[in-house]
């Protein structure tokens, strides 16, 4: 059966701080692109200054982690050494509108790290954005309808911005930027760009051998994990199996686990949730299981096994997300 949801677009670790998160992400033995720092004049005639959030991701050949941070409002010039400005051009009859959206972003951002530093956002591959909003609305799941943005892609050439379709899910109703939210984070729908551009991303190639995302971990209130496991297979169009305490959507090569708070730490020992419902963590498939650890090991992390085998760093080592190696060639059942 064919699905309009087929594999794990990216997750969204945001921090408080871009330089701790990029050093961590680094001795994880991800390549991150350089990060991107907005650049805006706050008056017409004024000099660009940074303004509202910076990211960067460790790209794989069809998803990718981000990394997100608010820009310090108190030192705004202090940027990473590898920094990409990114001017922001608008005229000035629109400023005032681009600059509000832009504080917009860094409110949700602030709100999320309010709760806790961690994994707040997730988004599925669609091959057809618009099949999937099509679906969403005859299941009654409220969405920002689809939109298009740009996405930075590196290539040989220098970093291109890539139009994609994008589809945001679920909220009382969008805000002016198109945005929609649910109370474990950010939810969208992404349409990739051609593979052929993503396969030849030149930093594709982590030291921890990691090739791909393959699973988002969903931590909820027992109570709450009937309502949200049918709010899921909405989403994704197919319904969950059981896989010992948790639930499973299988996708193409990828899956999301929800699994009950009290029941967490069967799967994923020593690790408690930062708040409920939160996203704890994600698994990423590694090449060779033993580089990874050795690579791991001398950076001096510690190391445990979840209940399917799998190595992860734990969330306390991990700016608060517990991060899951996986050998490529391995598709565990718990």
């Amino acid at each position: 059966m064919r699905h309009d949801i087929d594999h794990l677009h990216h997750v969204g670790h945001i921090v408080r701080d871009m330089e701790e998160g990029l050093a961590l992400y680094r001795r994880l033995g991800f390549r991150l692109s350089p990060p991107a720092y907005p650049m805006l004049s706050p008056r017409e005639g004024e000099p660009p200054r940074p303004f509202g959030a910076t990211n960067t991701h460790a790209n794989f050949p069809r998803s990718f982690v981000e990394l997100v941070s608010c820009i310090d409002n108190d030192d705004p010039d202090r940027l990473p050494s590898d920094a990409k400005r990114i001017p922001l051009q608008a005229p000035p009859e629109h400023l005032a509108r681009i600059t509000e959206s832009i504080r917009s972003t860094v409110a949700r951002l602030v709100a999320c790290l309010a709760r806790f530093q961690g994994l707040h956002i997730l988004v599925f591959e669609t091959p057809d954005a618009d099949a999937a909003a099509g679906r969403l609305s005859a299941e009654g799941v409220r969405h920002g309808g689809v939109i298009t943005v740009r996405r930075p892609v590196d290539t040989a050439n220098g970093t291109r911005m890539e139009p994609i379709r994008l589809l945001e899910l679920d909220s009382p109703a969008p805000d002016e930027t198109g945005a929609v939210s649910v109370a474990e984070g950010r939810i969208a729908i992404a349409e990739n760009p051609a593979a052929a551009l993503l396969e030849a991303q030149p930093d594709i190639d982590h030291p921890n051998g990691a090739v791909d995302l393959v699973e988002s971990v969903l931590c909820v209130a027992r109570s709450a994990l009937p309502e949200v496991e049918r709010r899921y297979e909405k989403y994704l169009g197919r319904p969950a199996r059981a896989d010992g305490p948790a639930r499973v959507f299988d996708l193409d090569g990828s899956r999301v686990t929800l699994v009950a708070d009290a029941d967490l730490e069967a799967i994923l020992p020593g690790e408690r949730a930062p708040a409920l419902p939160a996203f704890v963590a994600y698994a990423v498939a590694v090449r060779d299981i033993g580089v990874a650890r050795h690579l791991l090991e001398e950076n001096g992390f510690p190391l445990k096994r979840s209940a399917s085998g799998d190595l992860f760093v734990p969330a306390a080592a991990a700016l608060g997300a517990a991060i899951l190696f996986r050998e490529s060639a391995r598709r565990p059942a718990r």
